[in-house]
C-alpha cells in the first residue's frame, strides 16, 4: 500500500478489519496459483492473503510501502518473503507468472505508473488478478468528510471499469474478466465507523490538531448515521472493481 508508512497500524488493521482479507478467499481462487508458478501480491499489508496463495506450492511474495506492515507480514509468516517498496516504483529481480492486488491499488494514486511496474514485473502472457476500490467507492463517506472537512484531499483512486480497463490496455494487457459490483462492509462494534476514520481516513485529518480532529470525526460520523448505521451495526458503503487481465506476449 502506498502511503505515508507511519501511518498505518497493523494491530487495528489485524484487530478490527480482517474482513479486508476475509472477503477475498474467492479472489485467491481467481487467481488459480499452481505449485511451480511465481506470484507478486502487491499491497500485500500483514500478509494473509499471501500465505494463502503459498498453500497453493507457488513461489509468493509480498510487496508493500508500510514498513510496519511489512514487518508484521514478516513476523507472522517467516517462511515468506516480504519486500518493502513503493507501489508506483518498484523493479524485481526477475519477473513472475502473477500479480495479485486485494484492497491495495486504491491507495495508489500514480495509478498508471502502478500498472507499468506491474507490466515490467510479469512475464510475457503473465496475469493480473487484482481489487480495489471502483468508481462509488464509500461515496457516502467521502460527501461526509468533503461537508465536514472543507478542503480534505480525498487520497483514493477510484476508477470505473472503463477508465482502468482503458489504462491496461494502453500498457500492453488484454482485460479478460471485469467486475464492478456493491460489497457492503459491516464494520464492527457501535464505534466501528470512528475506528474505520481512525484507520483509512486519517491521511484526510492529518495536519488537524488532537481536538479538532476529534471533533470533525464526530461530525462526520452523525452526518453518516442516518445512512450507513442500521440495527445497531455500521456498514461501510464500499464498491470494488474487479480485474483479470493478460500481459500480452
Amino acid at each position: 500500500m502506498t502511503r505515508a508508512a507511519s501511518q498505518w497500524d497493523p494491530e487495528r488493521y489485524e484487530g478490527s478489519f480482517s474482513f479486508v482479507w476475509n472477503s477475498a478467499a474467492n479472489l485467491v481462487e481467481l487467481l488459480a496459483a499452481r505449485a511451480g508458478e511465481t506470484v507478486l501480491d502487491l499491497g500485500c499489508g500483514t500478509g494473509q492473503l499471501t500465505f494463502k496463495i503459498a498453500e497453493s506450492g507457488a513461489a509468493v511474495m509480498g510487496l508493500d510501502g508500510s514498513p510496519a506492515m511489512v514487518a508484521q507480514a514478516r513476523m507472522n509468516y517467516p517462511g515468506i518473503r516480504f519486500l518493502l517498496a513503493d507501489g508506483a516504483d518498484f523493479a524485481l529481480p526477475e519477473p513472475v507468472d502473477a500479480v495479485f492486488s486485494n484492497a491495495a491499488l486504491h491507495w495508489m494514486t500514480r495509478a498508471s505508473d502502478v500498472v507499468g511496474c506491474m507490466r515490467r514485473a510479469l512475464k510475457p502472457g503473465g496475469r493480473l488478478v487484482a481489487e480495489f476500490g471502483g468508481r462509488g467507492n464509500i461515496q457516502a463517506i467521502v460527501e461526509a468528510v468533503r461537508a465536514e472537512v472543507p478542503g480534505a484531499v480525498i487520497p483514493w483512486f477510484f476508477p470505473s471499469a472503463g477508465e482502468y480497463a482503458t489504462l491496461l490496455e494502453s500498457q500492453g494487457f488484454r482485460v479478460t474478466e471485469m467486475w464492478h459490483f456493491d460489497r457492503p462492509s459491516r464494520l464492527e462494534g457501535e464505534r466501528g465507523m470512528q475506528d474505520w476514520l481512525a484507520m483509512f481516513g486519517e491521511p484526510i485529518l492529518r495536519g488537524m490538531e488532537t481536538g479538532a480532529r476529534a471533533a470533525a470525526v464526530e461530525r462526520i460520523v452523525e452526518r453518516l448515521r442516518p445512512a450507513l448505521f442500521r440495527e445497531g451495526v455500521w456498514i461501510a458503503d464500499y464498491v470494488r472493481l474487479r480485474v483479470r487481465a493478460i500481459l500480452y506476449p
